[in-house]
């Protein structure tokens, strides 16, 4: 049997109990990998670049669709749906590797970022009088200076992580027929 059809036949092998409430736990460490980027946007006042706002897509369609295979693994939708589901959530947390280690190098200068990164934070004026133009005329940072680093890695490097291990652990489980 070739590697191919091999691929295919996993995911059509039937769930496994393991399905139903790893599905779940994917969709929750989803939701706290985003939840904790807009905690430090809300909370933490970091105001995201272009970049850090594109590195959360994958996170957004993830967790819903992440959800939606755990729901159809508990109502015995046929394997492949299920299944499927799983990969493409896996395949989202693979492009977030990717949006993260782009966005990490251009933070480190090893390539360009795209041209809507270039634009730098303003201050508000304190004039509360004019609070609505403050909001309309704030600019999100450039997406070349890091908010800050923890370990040595800034936002987009844990991203890369998070990313990685969440991209692990889907698809491993889209393909574990064991």
């Amino acid at each position: 049997m070739s590697e191919n059809s091999s691929l295919v036949g996993a995911l059509t092998t039937p769930i496994l109990a393991d399905h139903r409430k790893v599905t779940f736990y994917a969709a929750i460490l989803m939701a706290l990998v985003v939840g904790g980027a807009l905690a430090f946007e809300h909370i933490g006042g970091f105001i995201p670049c272009a970049l850090c706002l594109e590195q959360r897509m994958p996170y957004y369609v993830g967790i819903p669709i992440t959800l939606l295979a755990g729901v159809t693994a508990l109502f015995s939708t046929p394997a492949l749906i299920t299944r499927g589901l799983i990969l493409i959530a896996g395949l989202l947390m693979v492009y977030g590797v990717y949006l993260g280690t782009f966005h990490s190098g251009v933070e480190w200068g090893w390539w360009p970022g795209p041209e809507s990164c270039t634009t730098v934070a303003d201050g508000l004026s304190g004039d509360a009088s004019n609070l609505l133009g403050d909001l309309n005329a704030k600019r999100p940072p450039s997406c070349d200076q890091a908010a800050g680093r923890f370990l040595g890695l800034s936002f987009a490097g844990w991203n890369v992580i998070a990313s990685a291990i969440l991209a692990f652990f889907t698809l491993r489980l889209a393909f574990r027929t064991v």
